[in-house]
C-alpha cells in the first residue's frame, strides 16, 4: 500500500489539514459518458462489475477528469449475497433483485465456502487500478454492513416498509442473529481479500439502518459493523474503516466512540453544526453535501459547500456528498465542487 504522502489517510489517522480531501460515493456513475459508453460494452452492470479491466477502467475515470483524492473500486454491496449463493439480477429502471431467504434452512444453505472463489474479479479489478492510480491517491474498498445485505436477501430487493425482515429480526432474533453473525464473517473476508489485493481504506454501507429502532439499530447495527472492523483490524491493524450508517439522525452518537471506525460518514439528515460539536471531537467526519444540490449547482451550491467547509473544515474532515451522485448530475458541477474544496484553506 501506498499511504505515505495520501491525505485522506492522514485524515484517517488523525490529522488535521488546512484542505480537507474529497472524493464522492458513486463518483464512477452514469452522469459520466466515459462510464455510459463502457457500461454499454459491458453489456450488463453485473458484468461490468465482474470484468477487472472494464471495472479498473471506470473506477479511474472520475480520478483522470477529476483528480479525487481517492478512488472507490467500482463493485456492488450485494456481491456478497450472490457469492454466497443467493440469485442476484438487476431491473433496469427498479434496481436490484435477489431469490429472498425464507428461513433458517436458507441460512444454513448459504454457501460454506465463502466469498473468494466468486469474488476474484473483484480482487483482480482493485489490484490493477491500484498499480494504475497516481502514488498520492488511495483507493478504498467496500461492504454492505450486515442488517443492509439482510434487508435485501430477506426482502428480495428494496421495500417500502421493511416488514419481512423487521418480523424476522423482532419475532425470531435467534435465527436472524445466525445470519448477521454469517455476513460479519462474508464482509471480514472480503474486506481484508480487497485489502490484500491493494485497497488503503475500507467503508461500510449501512443503507438501511434508520429504520431501526434505537434498542435494535444498537443490537443489528452498531455491534455487527463493529465487529466487521475489529475483525479486519485483527489482519490489518493500520487500515482506516470508514462507517456510514444511513438515515440514523442523532443515533450517530452511538458510532463516533468506538476506536475501530476512523471516520464516521453522515447522510444529510445530519446538520453540519451538530456534527462538529458532537461527532468530530471524537472521530472525523465524512459528508455531507445533498447530492440534489450538486445537480443544482450555480451559487446555491457553491454557498452550501462553503457553508459545510466553515463547520467541518477546521477539525478532520473528508468532503464527500450525504449519500451517492445522482445520474442527472452535470460533470462541470463536480468540476466546480472539486475546484471549491481544493481552494479552501481553513482559517
Amino acid at each position: 500500500m501506498q499511504g505515505q504522502n495520501q491525505v485522506i489517510l492522514r485524515v484517517l489517522r488523525g490529522e488535521r489539514v488546512a484542505s480537507p480531501p474529497i472524493w464522492l460515493m458513486r463518483q464512477a456513475g452514469r452522469y459520466l459518458p466515459e462510464y455510459r459508453a463502457t457500461r454499454a460494452a459491458a453489456g450488463s452492470f453485473l458484468d461490468l462489475c465482474y470484468a477487472p479491466d472494464l471495472a479498473t477502467e471506470v473506477t479511474l475515470q472520475p480520478i483522470r477528469r477529476f483528480g479525487f483524492d481517492a478512488a472507490i473500486i467500482f463493485s456492488d454491496i450485494l456481491v456478497i449475497p450472490q457469492a454466497l449463493g443467493r440469485k442476484l439480477w438487476f431491473e433496469e429502471g427498479e434496481g436490484p433483485r435477489l431469490e429472498p431467504l425464507t428461513g433458517p434452512a436458507d441460512i444454513a444453505a448459504l454457501a460454506p465456502a465463502g466469498v473468494e472463489p466468486t469474488l476474484q474479479p473483484v480482487y483482480q479489478a482493485i489490484r490493477q487500478t491500484r498499480a494504475a492510480l497516481p502514488a498520492e491517491t488511495a483507493l478504498i474498498g467496500f461492504c454492505g454492513a450486515p442488517f443492509t445485505l439482510a434487508c435485501y436477501m430477506i426482502e428480495g430487493g428494496g421495500s417500502r416498509d421493511f416488514l419481512k425482515v423487521k418480523q424476522w429480526a423482532y419475532g425470531h432474533p435467534d435465527s436472524f442473529r445466525r445470519l448477521i453473525d454469517t455476513l460479519v464473517q462474508a464482509c471480514i473476508d472480503h474486506l481484508d481479500l480487497q485489502v490484500q489485493a491493494g485497497c488503503d481504506a475500507v467503508q461500510i454501507f449501512d443503507s438501511w439502518a434508520g429504520i431501526l429502532p434505537e434498542e435494535q439499530l444498537f443490537r443489528w447495527s452498531v455491534q455487527p459493523m463493529q465487529a466487521i472492523a475489529r475483525g479486519l483490524k485483527a489482519r490489518h491493524a493500520d487500515v482506516p474503516v470508514i462507517a456510514f450508517p444511513r438515515g440514523v439522525g442523532p443515533a450517530a452518537l452511538m458510532y463516533r466512540r468506538l476506536p475501530e471506525f476512523a471516520a464516521l460518514s453522515i447522510d444529510t439528515t445530519i446538520g453540519a453544526h451538530w456534527a462538529a460539536q458532537e461527532l468530530q471531537p471524537h472521530v472525523a467526519v465524512q459528508g455531507n453535501l445533498d447530492p440534489a444540490m450538486l445537480i443544482a449547482g450555480g451559487e446555491t451550491m457553491v454557498h452550501e459547500v462553503k457553508r459545510i467547509l466553515g463547520k467541518l473544515a477546521g477539525g478532520r474532515h473528508v468532503f464527500n456528498l450525504g449519500h451517492g451522485i445522482l445520474p442527472q448530475t452535470p460533470p462541470d458541477n463536480v468540476a466546480r465542487l472539486v475546484e471549491i474544496v481544493r481552494d479552501w484553506t481553513s482559517r
